[in-house]
Formats: C-alpha cells, sequence, structure tokens
C-alpha cells in the first residue's frame, strides 16, 4: 500500500480506528495482529496520560491504547476515552478488544475461548451497566440507556458471519491465531469445566480438588470452523461477578439474553462510537482462574482483525470524527 493513499504515520490526523485493551495479554495480542508497526506520533503527555502502540490493519490507521496498569472498570475506560479524543481529532470509532467472563444458558451454548461481539436486540443497545439497572420479580429493569455501536459499523457484521459460516471460505479468524503460535502462553489450554451453579469451588488455585460429578454435562460439538462467534448484549460493571446463580438470573432472562460479563464497556458507549469484542475466560463463577486469559485475548483479538479486513475504508471515512460529535454535546449540555 502506497502510504500517501493513506496519510502520514507520525500525525495524529492520520489515525481513524481505536483499539482500546484493558489487560497486559490484550495489548500484547492487538499489537500482533497489525500488518505494520509505527514509530507514531509525538503524543504530548499534558493531557494523554495512556499508552499507545501504532500501526496498520489493511488500509486502517489503528491506534492501539491500554488502560494504566491495575485500573479496570468502566470509569477507567472513560478516561480512556476522552483522552484518545483530545489526542487523535480524526477518529471515527473504538473497538474495545479483550476477555470476558461467559453466560451459558439453555438458549446460548458459550464455551471458553468463544467470542461475543455487542449486538443491538429490539430493547437495548449491545451493552448494558447490570449493577446500576434492578432487579424486581426476577427481572432487570434498566435505569438508563447505552448508545448502540454505530450503524456503519454495524453493518459489517453479517457480511463478517457470512465469511465465517460459509464452509467454502476460508477458516480466516484461525489464520489470525496463527500469529500467535511461536508464544505457547497463548495456545488453547485443554480442560473447559462448566460446573453446577449450585456447586462452589474447592479451595486452591485450580479446580483439581473439585468434585467432578458437579460438571455440567454438554454435546462435544460439531466443528467446522476453529473458533465460535456469538452476537447479543453484553453486561459490564465495575465489578468482577463470580456469582454463578446470579451469571444465570441475567442469562436466562428472556428479555436479556446476557452472553457475557465484563468491566469497561459501559464506560465507553456513551462516550464514543464503540463495539465490544469479547473472547470467554470463565464462567463468573468461584471456579474463576486465570488459564484461558491469554488463549481469550488472543481470539478476541483475531475477530477485531477480521473486522478490520472486512471493513472498507471508505465506509470508515463516511463516519464522523467523535471529536466533533464530543463537541456538539458539550455545546448541546
Amino acid at each position: 500500500m502506497n502510504r500517501s493513499e493513506q496519510g502520514d504515520p507520525d500525525s495524529t490526523v492520520s489515525y481513524t480506528v481505536a483499539w482500546i485493551c484493558a489487560l497486559e495479554e490484550e495489548y500484547f495480542c492487538a499489537c500482533r495482529m497489525l500488518d505494520e508497526e509505527f514509530a507514531g506520533p509525538e503524543i504530548s503527555e499534558d493531557n494523554d496520560d495512556n499508552t499507545y502502540v501504532f500501526g496498520r490493519i489493511a488500509k486502517h490507521y489503528v491506534v492501539i491504547g491500554c488502560l494504566p496498569a491495575g485500573r479496570y472498570g468502566t470509569n477507567s475506560a472513560a478516561r480512556v476515552a476522552r483522552d484518545m479524543v483530545r489526542t487523535f481529532p480524526r477518529l471515527r470509532f473504538a473497538l474495545m478488544v479483550g476477555i470476558g467472563g461467559g453466560a451459558p444458558s439453555p438458549r446460548n451454548d458459550i464455551r471458553l475461548g468463544d467470542i461475543v461481539v455487542s449486538q443491538p436486540s429490539d430493547e437495548f443497545g449491545g451493552v448494558i451497566q447490570y449493577d446500576l439497572g434492578k432487579l424486581k420479580d426476577g427481572h432487570f429493569q434498566k435505569t438508563g440507556q447505552l448508545n448502540a455501536p454505530p450503524e456503519k459499523l454495524l453493518g459489517v457484521l453479517p457480511e463478517i458471519r457470512r465469511l465465517h459460516s460459509d464452509k467454502k471460505k476460508p477458516d480466516r479468524l484461525a489464520e489470525h491465531l496463527r500469529l500467535l503460535d511461536d508464544m505457547e502462553d497463548y495456545q488453547k489450554p485443554a480442560v473447559d469445566r462448566l460446573y453446577a451453579a449450585d456447586y462452589s469451588h474447592v479451595d486452591g488455585p485450580d479446580c483439581d480438588e473439585c468434585d467432578l460429578r458437579a460438571i455440567v454435562d454438554r454435546p462435544e460439538r460439531q466443528n467446522h470452523r476453529t473458533l465460535h462467534v456469538h452476537y447479543g448484549t453484553i453486561a459490564s460493571g465495575n465489578s468482577v461477578l463470580k456469582d454463578a446463580k446470579a451469571r444465570d438470573t441475567y442469562a436466562q432472562d428472556p428479555q436479556l439474553n446476557i452472553l457475557c460479563f465484563e468491566m469497561e464497556a459501559a464506560g465507553l458507549m456513551n462516550n464514543i462510537p464503540c463495539l465490544i469484542i469479547r473472547g470467554i475466560c470463565d464462567y463468573c463463577d468461584s471456579h474463576k482462574n486465570d488459564e484461558w486469559h491469554n488463549y481469550a485475548a488472543l481470539v478476541a483479538a483475531a475477530y477485531a482483525r477480521e473486522l478490520l479486513l472486512v471493513l472498507r475504508p471508505q465506509r470508515v471515512n463516511a463516519m464522523p470524527p467523535w471529536a466533533e460529535r464530543v463537541a456538539q454535546e458539550l455545546q448541546q449540555g
């Protein structure tokens, strides 16, 4: 690609896509997905505390930002987004890419290593902040509305689904995973156990002492692809969920139909046009550990790369820069 067609990689105005991570393993995977990495522009640290890596995927110039070490949750994500708005005035949208806790249910066969992508339903914009809603008579009552991802970004999802479901097409998500073939710590773990919701973890860093009889029996999947992708509502909050019964309450609510839980998305949805992509690393229960973290971060990054390969630059350029939208909202406020 001729760089003059895209812009100057040393200029902040050349970057149109933001890729936001919360954890070091997510940041590492994101950087490995780049076709090319740039030194990038000099950033004024007076106005921006974020750490960035700059690069290109296809014809998109991408800036990858990571939350400060040890800072998680919706408020930290919102601060990262605000700094990005000041520094990169031509950004069109953000991808929040990383790990999340799965919410399997009779309706949704979600397993470790699967991918969940935020997609609006009739009532929700793809993300709810569940710790600001209320449960009444076993049902969730929202207390505020979060924005949906931009329409031009949602318009790409059907094409990704088509390419992924057509057996005659190459398994490109699997190809993206191979970008980390040299990293042993990022390969797929062998064991995926879902325990009954009423069975608590036996003390220890892993489940070696847990009763195998408490494992939920699930049929073996018929795989024609390496990865499974789910589209729907993601629950976001400021604390880690380790309660299988609470998980099931949200997942089995027919109105909510929650697919996964995470900690940053709600801080972004009303600040920037954003799509959330999560790799499933645990089941939000007392058996939660870090064994699947790296692989889950990798699968989420692989999906984000695939999205940018399918997304045409003309569609991105047709979106208004989010700095303009933030300025308009400030004027209206």
